[in-house]
């Protein structure tokens, strides 16, 4: 039997733990023809859930669409990519996508192929002027409107990896985007990516021009009362057990992170056999090989912090959250100098990934870096 616990990829079907509130927030959004900008910690799984969503959604009553933006790099890619995410979600067979893409976006060349798994790719030549790019941008945004109006179906816009239109040339796209989205009727969109401080920045930032063009929409850890059934049910599966004081304990490791909880599992779920029962020695077992992996990557990023990083993040990973991190007490006791040094360090720590914000303070966002962090210093 194969390992049941996925990580590392979207994860689907029965691999996905949870999320039973935020799929009925996310479908309300949709059915409201609403917007949503979805911000949560790297890894998190907030592209499953939205994806696991659309793909429940009635085909006959929706038309779904999921643009991921992480390959562009300025408008015309955008174009592109938008346009390709559109065509792809308006049909099943090669001869209907070319069809649609032809009916949208046919000044932009588009080809139909098959990809390895034989479903349609469309592809466009499409190599504009800055000038034409601007035009065309306007037109393909408001193709969805167009085909919520002809089709009498609810549209839903997934743009993924939304902090790439930072590093276009300007912020056109993002003011053309909030112009024509608070437009449209029977159209919901729904912004996420990656790089959580970059996404809150594109929305809560006054100077942005996407600023309040969306509800606010957390994503956090998922909490141990779902994670219990879902890996007991795992492992009995396979014939294994597991009891609720090592579930617990695994959880608390992780802090609910859908990535490390399921990482954790599936190295543990690796070395039993069985009819064996996972204890708290199998826990030890399975992160000694986690971090063993990890130990070089580790390393490196160690050796490239400043002394005060270094001692900031020894802080956060050895003290019980939530961790007052501007107190007098907690900046004397790891030789920080002032309390005013504790925004450059977490600034400066947030923009490289390596932390991140929490309802009450700062996690380090590896949770078994953090483990590693408590190793180096006992």
């Amino acid at each position: 039997m194969s390992n049941p616990f996925e990580y590392g990829t979207t994860v689907s079907g029965s691999a996905f733990c949870n999320r039973t509130k935020e799929s009925a927030d996310l479908i309300s959004t949709i059915n409201n023809s609403l917007r949503a900008f979805l911000y949560s910690e790297r890894m998190m799984g907030t592209t499953s859930l939205v994806r696991r969503v659309l793909a429940g959604l009635d085909r006959d009553k929706y038309v779904a669409v999921y643009i991921d933006l992480w390959a562009t790099d300025d408008e015309a890619s955008f174009i592109t990519a938008t346009a390709r995410g559109i065509s792809q979600a308006m049909g099943t067979d090669a001869s209907r996508v070319l069809e649609v893409a032809k009916r949208f976006f046919s000044r932009f060349s588009p080809k139909v192929s098959l990809d390895d798994d034989g479903k349609p790719k469309v592809s466009f030549e499409y190599n504009p002027t800055a000038e034409q790019a601007r035009q065309s941008l306007e037109e393909v945004l408001a193709v969805p409107q167009r085909i919520a109006t002809e089709s009498g179906k609810k549209v839903v816009i997934v743009f993924d990896e939304l902090q790439r239109i930072l590093e276009y040339r300007d912020d056109h796209v993002e003011r053309l985007l909030r112009s024509i989205i608070q437009m449209q009727r029977n159209v919901s969109y729904i912004f996420l990516g990656s790089q959580k401080h970059l996404l809150q920045d594109m929305f809560l930032n006054r100077k942005r021009p996407l600023y309040s063009a969306a509800d606010h929409f957390p994503i956090g850890p998922i909490k141990v009362e779902h994670w219990l059934p879902f890996i007991q049910e795992k492992f009995e599966t396979a014939g294994r057990k597991i009891s609720k004081q090592v579930i617990e304990h695994i959880c608390k490791l992780t802090e609910g992170h859908p990535f490390y909880t399921q990482h954790l599992c599936h190295a543990i779920w690796e070395k039993l056999a069985p009819g064996q029962e996972a204890t708290e020695e199998d826990i030890q077992r399975g992160l000694q090989v986690l971090l063993a992996r990890e130990a070089g990557a580790y390393s490196a990023l160690w050796e490239s912090l400043t002394i005060n990083q270094r001692r900031f993040l020894h802080g956060l990973a050895v003290e019980p959250p939530p961790v007052s991190l501007y107190s007098l007490a907690f900046v004397q006791k790891y030789g920080l100098g002032n309390p005013s040094a504790i925004q450059r360090l977490s600034g400066a720590l947030l923009k490289r990934d390596v932390i991140d914000r929490d309802a009450r303070s700062f996690v380090i966002s590896d949770r078994f870096f953090r483990i590693w962090i408590r190793e180096r210093e006992d």
